[in-house]
């Protein structure tokens, strides 16, 4: 395993930076375990607030530093990259501004006299697997809940994320946590293995693939760890009535290009009511396309190149297939390199394998349907369960088609709409927990009961 900074627009090697020596693997852990064991089972968590929050303030400081390094690392915009480390610092603040409601004692209302309470108190050293294409959202959104309830973290980021791995760390070291409480490791995924067989580790947290997901949870279960997965997504954008098609294609567009195609819970499938689907069809693939390409630091860039040429040769492999196979390609198809242009499939059938394959990258696949009834069915044909998303005019048939899927988030007649406090996470083939929101920092807490008579 190679930690590199390879910037995907010229496919120039930036800077390298060793992995880890297997002596370093346990001097890690032992560093969590040892601020686990200290500073954070002695802390209050007001004072492990402070830190989060001081975290927060470095990222607003540090914004434009922080954004160009992603940018190298994997490519996106630079507008995309500002907002990310926003999104990073809002996400961070929130946790140090709810310390005391995720730390609190929680009240049960028993049948015999006395009292009980849920106490949550932290498991002890975590390791995190964090994927490339949200180096700092990623992040936050688990060390900054855990950190406040008491675990430490050992944080493996992408392969092609060293730059921003070592600027979180460097943030925390600089916010006055004390050693070991946030432990970055340019570690490989033989390495990853100890950690995780490691007594002293209580818990993994994977965001990635599949593939990834199911190696490590496969890896935690032999070792009895907790496990929470954040895996990938095929989400549906369901149309079935508006009154402003240009909004709702804006949305769409918007959504699904959304860090040049590569965000997990965007909208990849199109499931469109047979009597919109030539105007949406028509107005969305004209949006597509003229979302401009180019390197992330020019300030008219829609979409940056895809994360790596690896990535870029995979989605021209899927669409290729998926032409093959009987789909029609409306429009793009082509790459320069790591560019993908911006792709529009109709015509995608159960027996083809981009039915069931995840577009990573900005391709869409439209489908025309004739009822409410077949969206659904089509929206729930899918080994994914991530988000999800509805348009339509009728508040009752929102909720009817909201109850209806099969995923962890439905969002009706908006996109982008994340926030701190809303969970995030899905079901299915996606993942087994959730994260942001309270509810994330009850993924690894002990939730004792406290019973007196």
């Amino acid at each position: 395993m190679n930690y590199a900074v390879v910037n995907p627009a010229t496919g120039e090697t930036l800077a390298e930076y060793p992995t880890m020596t297997d002596a370093e693997v346990p001097a890690a852990v032992a560093a969590a375990d040892a601020a686990y064991r200290g500073w954070l089972r002695s802390s209050t968590p007001a004072e492990r607030a402070a830190v989060i929050r001081r975290v927060a303030e470095l990222h607003r400081e540090r914004r434009e530093e922080l954004a160009a390094i992603i940018v190298r690392e994997m490519g996106k915009p630079m507008s995309h990259a500002l907002g990310e480390v926003d999104f990073a610092a809002d996400i961070t603040e929130y946790y140090a501004d709810n310390a005391e409601a995720i730390t609190g004692d929680t009240p049960i209302d028993i049948l015999g006299e006395g009292t009980a309470v849920i106490r949550r108190s932290a498991l002890g050293p975590l390791l995190g697997i964090m994927p490339w294409n949200f180096p700092y959202y990623q992040v936050a959104r688990f060390a900054a809940p855990n950190i406040v309830v008491g675990n430490s973290i050992v944080l493996k980021h992408a392969p092609q994320c060293p730059e921003s791995a070592a600027a979180i760390e460097q943030m925390y070291r600089d916010a006055g946590a004390p050693e070991g409480v946030y432990v970055n490791v340019y570690a490989s995924n033989e390495q990853a293995a100890q950690i995780i067989a490691d007594p002293r580790i209580h818990g993994v947290s994977v965001t990635g693939s599949e593939r990834a997901g199911s190696a490590v949870a496969a890896l935690a279960g032999q070792h009895l760890k907790k496990v929470a997965l954040e895996l990938g997504g095929s989400d549906p954008f369901i149309l079935l009535s508006t009154e402003d098609m240009d909004a709702v294609v804006e949305g769409a567009v918007e959504a699904r290009m959304d860090n040049s195609g590569q965000s997990c819970n965007a909208p990849k499938r199109f499931i469109v009511i047979d009597s919109l689907y030539d105007e949406f069809l028509e107005k969305f693939t004209a949006a597509m396309v003229a979302c401009k390409a180019g390197d992330g630091f020019e300030e008219d860039s829609v979409i940056g190149p895809l994360s790596s040429l690896a990535a870029a040769e995979r989605l021209e492999g899927q669409v290729a297939t998926a032409v093959a196979q009987g789909a029609t390609l409306v429009a793009g198809g082509t790459r320069d390199g790591a560019f993908y242009a911006p792709t529009v499939l109709t015509g995608v059938t159960p027996e083809m394998d981009v039915y069931r394959e995840e577009l990573f990258g900005p391709a869409a696949a439209v489908y025309k349907v004739t009822s409410e009834e077949e969206a659904i069915a089509l929206a729930n044909d899918t080994a994914f369960g991530l988000g999800s998303y509805v348009y339509t005019t009728d508040e009752a048939q929102a909720q009817r088609v909201a109850d209806a899927i099969e995923a962890g988030m439905v969002y009706v007649n908006c996109v982008l709409a994340d926030s701190p406090e809303l969970p995030f996470g899905g079901v299915k083939r996606s993942g087994t927990s959730r994260e942001m929101g309270l509810l994330a920092a009850d993924e690894f807490v002990n939730k004792k009961l406290i019973r007196v008579a």
